[in-house]
């Protein structure tokens, strides 16, 4: 997927191009918490951030869309030592992902069965690979772990991959000493997740946005990593 260079001229957006980009964003997101229940429902391994999630929900007694709205809500504060700049959807991602997450775990029934606990996982995997292609796409901001990861990169200099490694170690085991699912499933998403996403990306790209919208991040999607 080619971008625009810096130098080239602001694109000016499509009639309806807004719309669909802002449907693309909360069906983005949604779909990004109910692939995220479906792992939960499993019982196999969840996404990195969501160990965590699920640790501290553990601990704390909370939901873990609630956790994840208090967590993501916190590392957006750490945005701003690292002058990191929110879009809407890094707003959005905050609160949409927990709540949709919630919403999907009440509607779940309980799997108890292997032969339900597998396709569950193998959904859950894809769908959040769907969900990421939408809501990256539609260029409104990264989530706010993304640009954790992305500030720190710029910050200390080190590799996006080096940054995004220790981050997820860091959470994965604290989440896991909290009482965290790590399973198969984690590898499997881990393994997965990134080709899934390039794929989406392609299929759900949306043009640039023209420069100097209020709401807008143009930065470049192939590069966004997923909140997990």
């Amino acid at each position: 997927m080619s971008t625009r260079s810096e130098s080239a001229p602001a694109e000016a957006p499509g009639p309806g191009r807004l719309p669909r980009r802002l449907v693309q964003l909360y069906a983005g997101l949604a779909l990004y918490g109910a692939s995220s229940a479906l792992l939960v429902e499993a019982g196999l391994g969840l996404e990195p951030w969501n160990v965590l999630h699920q640790g501290l929900a553990e601990l704390t007694g909370l939901t873990i869309g609630v956790v994840s709205i208090i967590v993501g809500a916190a590392v957006l504060l750490l945005w701003i030592p690292l002058r990191q700049r929110p879009g809407l959807g890094t707003v959005s991602n905050v609160f949409v992902v927990g709540i949709a997450m919630d919403g999907t775990l009440a509607l779940v029934p309980d799997a108890h069965a292997l032969a339900v606990r597998i396709p569950l996982l193998v959904a859950g995997i894809v769908l959040n690979g769907v969900a990421t292609g939408l809501y990256i796409s539609a260029r409104f901001g990264p989530g706010p772990r993304d640009g954790l990861m992305t500030g720190l990169h710029r910050r200390t200099g080190r590799s996006v991959r080096l940054v995004r490694t220790v981050l997820e170690v860091a959470v994965v085991a604290t989440g896991f000493a909290l009482g965290g699912t790590v399973g198969v499933g984690t590898v499997l998403y881990a393994v997965a997740i990134g080709p899934l996403a390039q794929l989406f990306l392609r299929v759900f790209a949306a043009r640039p946005a023209p420069v100097g919208s209020a709401v807008v991040a143009t930065g470049q999607p192939e590069r966004a990593i997923l909140p997990g």
